[in-house]
């Protein structure tokens, strides 16, 4: 058989097999995705096709071969409701690999009404540590398959795995990503709780030639399961643009992101970043809105060449 042949049918069976395994996913209770990243967050978390920096390792494994050729990420997320108990997470990514840690309080982690009830009045709140090795696979010319494989702690440690899927024509990306495939369930002082799958999908375009930093990039992207909350059931549509300026010295991203089930939550968010000498970057964001469960912001130190 023909290489190009063979790969794409190889490309084919690959998204087959990706796109039936995800239309098998639960919708109970789930970890959501805005969770992490200056970036993703203040473009409103429409960031799974865009994901081209070592946050990638979280957003979308696949996302890792078309960024830079090194970027590495420290970040810090300050929630409104609980100051003190926000994210906290270091990132490494190079195209063929990534590595990250974060560092979550249970409840963010979750998003799962009871244990955010059995953990309200606590000062020892449980943490949920993840440690993510992510590697992808290019099939063909425009298709990458990635994982992230997951040491998970919470009083206990486990396993976990994350699928992407970053599909490639032009300046256009669609991004697919399923979180917690293996559904890891924790035994804690504060009761048991499992990490449901999620599933997201987005669409991206950007200007630019190499992965989706150009310019100018909007995105949009859509859970495809729906989450329990404390607010109730919820499952998020996102949409956000980012422009850079002055030779890249100076970048501007907006988004919006609201819930199209269940109460009709929404979240503004903004964001800036300013570049430093040798590569350096320093990102910030702010979010808004309605949804008072996503008041906050977040500063990144990012290195990237």
């Amino acid at each position: 058989m023909p290489r190009a042949s063979f790969s794409s049918s190889v490309a084919f069976v690959a998204s087959v097999s990706f796109v039936t395994f995800v239309s098998s996913v639960s919708s109970a209770s789930a970890q959501t995705s805005d969770q992490v990243g200056v970036r993703a967050l203040g473009m409103g978390g429409a960031f799974t096709a865009v994901a081209d920096d070592a946050t990638s390792t979280w957003w979308n494994p696949a996302g890792l071969a078309g960024g830079a050729f090194f970027n590495a990420i420290l970040e810090y997320a300050h929630p409104d409701d609980r100051p003190g108990e926000g994210l906290r997470g270091i990132s490494l990514g190079f195209p063929a690999l990534g590595l990250g840690y974060y560092r979550l309080p249970l409840r963010l982690a979750t998003l799962t009404p009871s244990i955010a009830a059995d953990t309200g009045d606590r000062e020892d709140e449980s943490v949920l540590s993840v440690f993510g090795a992510t590697v992808g696979q290019s099939i063909g010319q425009h298709l990458v398959i990635g994982s992230t494989v997951k040491l998970l702690h919470a009083e206990e440690t486990k396993g976990g795995l994350d699928l992407g899927a970053m599909a490639t024509f032009g300046k256009a990306r669609f991004g697919l990503m399923v979180r917690n495939v293996t559904e890891p369930e924790f035994e804690t002082g504060f009761g048991t709780f499992k990490l449901r799958r999620h599933a997201r999908a987005g669409a991206a375009f950007s200007t630019g030639s190499r992965g989706v930093i150009g310019d100018m990039t909007v995105a949009v992207d859509s859970d495809l399961v729906k989450t329990p909350t404390l607010l109730g059931d919820e499952r998020r549509l996102a949409a956000g643009g980012e422009i850079w300026m002055l030779k890249h010295m100076v970048g501007v991203r907006g988004g919006v992101s609201v819930s199209t089930t269940g109460l009709r939550r929404s979240a503004l968010s903004g964001g800036a970043s300013a570049a430093l000498p040798h590569g350096t970057f320093v990102d910030a964001q702010l979010t808004d809105g309605d949804d008072e469960a996503r008041h906050g912001w977040s500063v990144a130190l990012r290195v990237t060449f």
